[in-house]
Parts: C-alpha cells; structure tokens; sequence
C-alpha cells in the first residue's frame, strides 16, 4: 500500500526554516528566541518568577515576526510596515530586557537564578539593540548603497 500522505507542506515549511535560520537576520531571531528562552527558564527558577513576563512576551514576538519573515508573509500583507514593525519590537525589548535585567543585578543578591536571568537579560538587551539597529539602517538606506 502506497503511502498517501501529503508531505509538501510540512517539507516546505522545514526548508524555509532552514534556509531562514542560515540569513543574517534569521539567525539573529533565532538567537533572540533561544536567549529568551533561557532568561525564562532563569527568572522561573528563582524565587521572583514575575521577571518572567518579560521573557515570554518578547520570545512570542520574536517567533511571530521570526513566522512573518520565513514564510514571507511581509510581501503578502502589505498593509503592516514590517520592517518599522520588527524595528519598534526589537527596540522595545532592548530596552525592556536592559531595565528589568538591571534591577535583577542589583537586587538579586542571594538568588542565583534571579542574577542569571539578569545576565542573560543584559546580553539579550545587547542582541536587542543589535537587530534594533541593523534593522533601522535597512530601513534608512533600503537599497544597500
């Protein structure tokens, strides 16, 4: 009996992903995403899991924008400004991470996970600010010149 099931859409998604994952602006998602994870884990193993919010909040809006981009949405629903979208997300939670990572340094004496998650909040403020600003220069010059 031959097998009927039909692959094509899950193989194309998985290809996309791959393919994405390997551009500049992919593999800084994806960076996002896994440090965001990793701040959540952190926040939800101390003894203050409201820092946690944060993290998922941010996590989600990077795998939404991660889904935009990959499936190349953006060039379907030219209603929504992508890129100042992507800009304001990633510029938001640099500055989001870089706060609350802040006061977790300070505060968190006696709490490993709490000053670990403020660690890794301060170097995600740092790839934040990152894809904040490469993404504001490919919206100032669009063109590469």
């Amino acid at each position: 009996m031959a097998d009927t099931r039909d692959t094509g859409l899950a193989a194309t998604c998985v290809e996309k992903c791959k393919n994405y994952v390997k551009t500049k602006k992919g593999t800084i998602l994806a960076a996002e995403i896994l440090i965001s994870l990793v701040i959540l884990i952190c926040y939800a193993a101390s003894l203050y899991g409201g820092y946690s919010a944060v993290a998922i909040c941010e996590m989600v809006f990077a795998i939404f924008i991660f889904v935009i981009f990959m499936m190349e949405m953006d060039k379907q629903f030219q209603l929504v400004n992508w890129a100042w979208t992507d800009f304001f997300r990633a510029a938001i939670g640099a500055a989001l991470y870089l706060i609350t990572s802040v006061i977790c340094v300070a505060g968190g004496a006696g709490d490993g996970a709490r000053i670990a998650g403020g660690v890794f909040g301060i170097l995600a403020g740092i790839l934040f600010s990152y894809d904040a600003y490469l993404t504001f220069m490919d919206i100032k010059n669009p063109a590469g010149n």
